[in-house]
């Protein structure tokens, strides 16, 4: 048993002593062990190691919930009385707050144990790298390394753990002409080999930038979307995409396709992957996790179920956070080898990334955005130069439809860069695209 485990059950067991007959909790857990280190011109600017945990209580009584946040130190005995001021604090404002009629508990008592501890790479061994590769090179970037750890326990007797190390290093190399190419390497078995080749070829996209600039007209253009720009689309479809609330009350950029009145490739299938991922096998709210299924050869299958909108709209809950969004977003394969890009593009666009994306026409799962980072226009197989910043605006079932001509056969492991108050567990599994069409509108 680690260490964040026995703090965290002996939090648990001073709660069960202390709730009283009538009452219920949930106790989540998080916790991460990180060391950040910043980059500039390769070089380290600033480290720093961050250690931190915290447990959200959760008091129901008599069809009324109240939640508190609570930082935890490393005093034991502190801890326990922080979790009991707590308790206090929300059986005073239970009383004052209205019945919840959508209150919905997971009363089984399931139990779920994972534990991924991979050997994480020596902060030297990545500087070295770094210094080698790219020691000539204007690199600004951030290197994130250690475990994260949750936890959730309710009265009921569930109980769930989750520890995994990860790292995640996000850099971009600068041209002397202010433009940028952007990389990231992440995950929780690391190869030196594959940062290397993620480096040599950030080095390669990075001459083309000294090229003189392409300005293209608006128009549909051929186009190959990596898999990190393939991210920023598909982190649009986590804006209620395949959440049973937004689908219930009309919200979905995907109500039609769920209806029934349009549909994607058959080449697409998402899928909700969380065995194997960082992410933990139960959700915030104290459900087990499964993989799920969301779209299958291009139809609606299923969709992200919290425990709320379970009571509210009679459904099945599935382990969906409260929010509804993937947490693990897989999309399978295709058959276009990584070497054959270029060739198989032969004239168009190869967008590196987007940016300032969001919806022009929700309904019609319709996007706009920015081309960023190492867009370069290609003819008969061979990079010309970078494309002036344009803006493209089409729909999902264009891209990822009717335009679609294949999946690359390699995938891109990307795990979350977010660390707001605590490194995320989120991440995506994607394959480039290769598209007949993309429109661009200026």
């Amino acid at each position: 048993m680690s260490s964040y485990q026995q703090r965290f059950e002996d939090l648990l067991g001073a709660l069960r002593d202390a709730v009283a007959a009538d009452e219920q909790f949930t106790l989540g857990y998080s916790a991460e062990h990180s060391q950040f280190v910043r980059l500039n011109h390769a070089k380290v600017r600033q480290a720093g190691l961050v250690s931190q945990a915290s447990v959200q209580l959760r008091l129901v009584r008599e069809g009324r919930q109240a939640e508190q946040h609570i930082t935890l130190g490393d005093d034991v005995g502190l801890d326990r009385q922080r979790l009991q001021e707590g308790l206090e604090q929300l059986r005073q404002t239970l009383p004052l707050l209205p019945l919840d009629p959508y209150l919905s508990l997971d009363e089984s008592a399931w139990h779920s144990h994972s534990l991924l501890q991979p050997t994480l790479p020596e902060l030297d061994e990545v500087l070295a790298l770094i210094a080698r590769e790219a020691g000539d090179l204007d690199l600004v970037g951030i290197h994130a390394a250690g475990p994260i750890c949750r936890g959730f326990a309710s009265s009921f007797g569930a109980f769930g753990w989750h520890q995994a190390n990860s790292f995640n290093i996000d850099w971009s190399l600068f041209h002397a002409n202010g433009e940028a190419v952007k990389a990231n390497y992440a995950g929780q078995h690391w190869s030196a080999e594959t940062f290397v080749a993620r480096l040599r070829q950030a080095r390669e996209q990075l001459a083309h930038l000294g090229r003189p600039a392409i300005t293209l007209k608006p128009g549909s253009y051929r186009a190959y979307l990596a898999p990190a720009a393939m991210d920023e689309i598909a982190g649009m479809l986590g804006w209620g995409g395949f959440s049973a609330q937004a689908l219930a009350t009309g919200n979905s950029p995907l109500q039609r396709l769920y209806n029934g009145d349009a549909r994607l490739s058959s080449q697409v299938c998402f899928s909700e992957q969380i065995s194997g991922s960082l992410s933990p096998a139960f959700s915030d709210e104290g459900s087990p996790r499964r993989d799920l299924l969301l779209i299958n050869e291009g139809q609606a299958r299923e969709r992200l179920v919290s425990a709320r909108s379970a009571a509210e709209f009679a459904l099945q809950a599935n382990g969906a956070d409260s929010y509804e969004s993937p947490c693990a977003l897989s999309l399978a394969p295709g058959n276009l080898p990584g070497e054959q890009i270029l060739e198989r593009l032969g004239t168009g666009l190869y967008i590196s990334n987007l940016w300032y994306l969001n919806y022009s026409d929700l309904p019609a799962a319709r996007m706009t955005g920015l081309t960023r980072f190492a867009t370069f226009w290609v003819e008969n197989g061979q990079i010309q130069g970078p494309v002036s910043t344009m803006r493209f605006d089409d729909s999902l079932y264009n891209l990822l439809g009717s335009q679609l001509e294949d999946l690359t056969q390699e995938r891109e492991m990307i795990l979350s860069t977010s660390t707001y108050s605590e490194r995320s567990t989120g991440s995506s599994h994607l394959p480039g695209a290769l598209v007949k069409g993309l429109t661009l509108t200026l």
